[in-house]
């Protein structure tokens, strides 16, 4: 991440900033791990602590149908059922003790504002369009955009049609870029696959001065609260620092390539505590003369390994189709389909674009996943 600083603070942090018309300005600290990790300083019209009622909304537990699984799998995303409501269209499919993941398919913008108070959230943009509003500024989004928003933000999707498909992951640590492509400054280094210039912060816009009943639905510990707050959340004029949401789209991921094929954490895009996140794009194949493209049979032995497949055609995998997640899990070999490996001799480029985590503990699998998985996959290698 890099210092933004956007809209008007004053010349010091933590000292008196007024209005034109001598009206206080509050001033908001806003980011995570105690004081230690990276923040953002936010100055608000009103106080952001103004409460006029709460309310238990929803328990949106995730209802578990297998707690240990060794099986690999197929979940056939195009299978989820889209719903008006964005919160009651996240069906979550997978998740363990650092992260939940699943597809939304939401088919109206709330009017509601939202917040996950406890966990990081990755929103991979496979279908639809739109303006993610948060308290700091806009984010436009389109096809292919990773939306990475910080815990604590408050924000508003505003679709701008029906048709929307988004990949999700909360996350209980923070979502970085990985460390081994920054200096020791944080800077992004040459040989990273992408730059400072790739990641797109969000726009300022003008704050909202005004009061009223606005409803913020809350997050925490599977529980979605109400809260209505007096004044609407977003009244920031200003703010600075490290800690905001961000976009980066998959198309700007430049591929590291070699003579023979390259190992999974090449693509690597974002990582967390105990997950990684990788982008698998459009590129050229392996160049020594006798290279074998699709990848070689292999074991994640510490790892499971979860696939959604968003756009092209996917060398290595027979009868996939887009918005498919496969899931192979620790401990289990797995590798190219049959006839994959044969096909892909010769063959110098793939324009195949997939998002791949890699959580190091084992996943859970929830009744939501078992309404739409495709129980031939665990035997489709047989010849």
């Amino acid at each position: 991440m890099r210092y933004i600083q956007l809209g008007n603070i004053p010349q010091k942090r933590h000292t008196i900033f007024k209005s034109k018309e001598d009206q206080f300005y509050y001033e908001q600290l806003f980011g995570t791990e105690g004081f230690s990790g990276i923040s953002s300083l936010l100055y608000h019209i009103h106080r952001p602590t103004q409460i006029k009622k709460t309310n238990i909304f929803k328990d949106v537990t995730p209802k578990i149908a297998i707690d240990k699984n060794i099986i690999p799998r197929m979940f056939k995303g195009k299978n989820v059922t889209p719903e008006d409501d964005f919160l009651e269209s996240r069906k979550i499919l997978m998740l363990n003790n650092d992260l939940k993941m699943g597809l939304a398919k939401p088919k109206t913008s709330p009017e509601y504002f939202y917040k996950n108070a406890e966990c990081d959230e990755l929103f991979f943009v496979h279908e639809g369009s739109g303006i993610l509003k948060t308290f700091i500024g806009d984010l436009e989004f389109s096809v292919g955009d990773y939306l990475i928003i910080p815990r604590g933000t408050i924000y508003q999707f505003d679709f701008s049609s029906s048709e929307n498909v988004l990949f999700f992951i909360e996350s209980h640590s923070p979502i970085y870029t990985p460390k081994r492509y920054r200096n020791q400054f944080g800077q992004l280094l040459e040989h990273s696959p992408f730059c400072e210039r790739d990641i797109i912060v969000p726009t300022f816009t003008e704050p909202k001065n005004e009061k009223g009943d606005f409803l913020i639905k809350v997050k925490k510990e599977n529980l979605i609260w109400d809260f209505i707050y007096a004044t609407h959340p977003f009244d920031v004029v200003g703010w600075d620092g490290y800690f905001y949401p961000f976009k980066f789209n998959i198309k700007n991921f430049e591929p590291i390539t070699g003579r023979i094929h390259q190992p999974p954490p090449v693509h690597q895009n974002f990582e967390a505590h105990n997950f990684v996140v990788c982008s698998f794009v459009a590129r050229m194949y392996d160049y020594h003369p006798l290279s074998i493209p699709a990848p070689y049979n292999h074991s994640n032995i510490d790892s499971d390994e979860v696939l959604f497949y968003t756009e092209g055609d996917f060398m290595s995998r027979n009868h996939i189709d887009l918005m498919d997640f496969t899931l192979h899990p620790g401990g289990i070999v797995h590798g190219p389909h049959p006839g994959a490996m044969e096909r892909s001799i010769g063959k110098k480029f793939t324009d195949e674009y997939a998002v791949m985590v890699d959580p190091f503990r084992p996943l859970k699998i929830t009744e939501e996943a078992l309404k739409i998985e495709d129980p031939s996959y665990k035997t489709s290698w047989l010849e």
